[in-house]
């Protein structure tokens, strides 16, 4: 029997914490899944007596498993203040690879197919009640933290599906390790993941080291998805816990390493995956993707609307299959132009700038090569190169923009 979210919760039932009121009153939100668990805990006290709490629950857990006939492997507890910001930590054991994963003939791992945590909780009491200095209202990202080593996390998302948000992602990703950044790529579409084909990973094998997922290094950039994680045909139906723990899993164990930009395709739609990362992650900004035709845009705006709530910046707009450019480099507006530049001027956000489709683009990513999108030598591949690095120089700007905004980066001056 492995451990449940509910049975965590039981046995902390049964822990008096410092103030009196059992543990369970001070839960916030649990995660468990096989041998593995995790709590988030509202508790006062120094980081001393927060230490012995985490040592009276995990000692709970662990005494109501080995009653199961199972173990804890990993417990992990974390204690926010009252505003939601995190205050301390405590593990105990640790992420056990032999059951997460098989050795092969190299001493590496291979995680089975859905190891996937179980995971539920009302995250949104991390900001209720509680109104900060000058009565401004919370958002989820005022309590987020940041992912260690990674200096910006990029959210590319869509108010609907179709309008090319994975497209937009990947060569953003590309194009930023092009101009020399070190990028890793999040594929957080864990309903429909498309980066098993657009990278081409669909023969490679997913390695588990030290109890951590290794990303794959292709085309430049890092990358992890839930497509491989599960089997290729084997459809994702879940409910918004499930759908939250197997994000959390994706960001939370990854061994990104240093990443000047972590990049992360979203579902589209203003769901929960949207929320998980808000509270999760401190995010530098969001990409809105959209195509020209006003039903896109009604939805985009939406999805602006829902990153400016969520307390994200929105970095700007991106127009994608704005144009078709032939092999001959006659173009046709088939959608109809420049319309998500006028909403990003409605929004009175950044307009990031307008990809075309070419039939190069398609065929490269149905062949896994995105690269190649940056070194076309006919009309219609220049044509694509050029609107693709014109839309990643752009981005680098309002990166950097929102950067000095924060008070994170400076202005430089340049004498040459």
């Amino acid at each position: 029997m492995s451990l449940s979210k509910q049975n965590v919760t039981e046995a902390l039932r049964g822990v008096q914490g410092a103030t009196g009121k059992d543990l369970a009153g001070h839960l916030l939100w649990v995660s468990a899944c096989d041998t593995y668990a995790s709590v988030k805990l509202q508790h006062p006290g120094t980081k001393a007596d927060l230490a012995k709490v985490a040592a009276l629950a995990f000692g709970a857990v662990e005494r109501m498993a080995t009653a199961q006939g199972t173990k804890v492997d990993s417990f992990i507890a974390e204690f926010v203040d009252d505003a939601g910001t995190l205050v301390h930590t405590e593990k105990f054991g640790g992420l056990n690879a032999a059951r997460l994963a098989k050795p092969d003939t190299a001493g590496t791992a291979v995680p089975p197919k859905a190891a996937l945590l179980q995971s539920a909780g009302p995250e949104s009491r991390r900001t209720e009640g509680h109104t900060p200095i000058g009565g401004l209202k919370p958002t989820p990202q005022g309590a987020a933290d940041p992912l260690p080593g990674v200096k910006h996390i990029i959210a590319v998302g869509a108010g609907k599906g179709g309008v090319g948000k994975s497209t937009v992602a990947l060569n953003l990703a590309v194009g930023l390790a092009k101009r020399g950044h070190a990028v890793g790529l999040l594929d957080g579409d864990i309903y429909g993941p498309s980066m098993p084909t657009m990278l081409g990973l669909e023969n490679l094998e997913t390695v588990v080291h030290e109890g951590l997922l290794q990303p794959f290094v292709v085309a430049g950039i890092k990358c992890m998805t839930i497509g491989k994680l599960v089997a290729p045909d084997k459809p994702l139906i879940w409910r918004g816990p499930m759908a939250h723990g197997a994000f959390k899993q994706l960001t939370e164990q990854t061994r990104w390493g240093e990443l000047d930009y972590l990049v992360i395709d979203l579902p589209p739609g203003t769901g929960d995956v949207s929320l998980t990362m808000a509270q999760m992650l401190k995010v530098t900004g969001a990409v809105v993707v959209c195509t020209p035709q006003k039903v896109a845009q009604d939805d985009a705006w939406r999805a602006a609307k829902m990153f400016q709530q969520l307390g994200v910046t929105v970095l700007g707009v991106v127009e994608n299959m704005s144009y078709f450019v032939g092999d001959d480099g006659k173009v046709y507006d088939i959608f109809g132009r420049g319309g998500a530049e006028h909403m990003a001027q409605r929004l009175g956000v950044p307009f990031l700038g307008a990809v075309p489709i070419t039939m190069s683009l398609r065929a490269n990513s149905d062949k896994g090569d995105p690269t190649a999108n940056y070194t076309g030598t006919d009309r219609a591949g220049l044509e694509l190169k050029q609107k693709l690095e014109e839309m990643v120089r752009n981005l680098e700007g309002q990166v950097a923009l929102a950067g000095m905004k924060l008070g994170e980066e400076r202005p430089t001056l340049r004498v040459s």
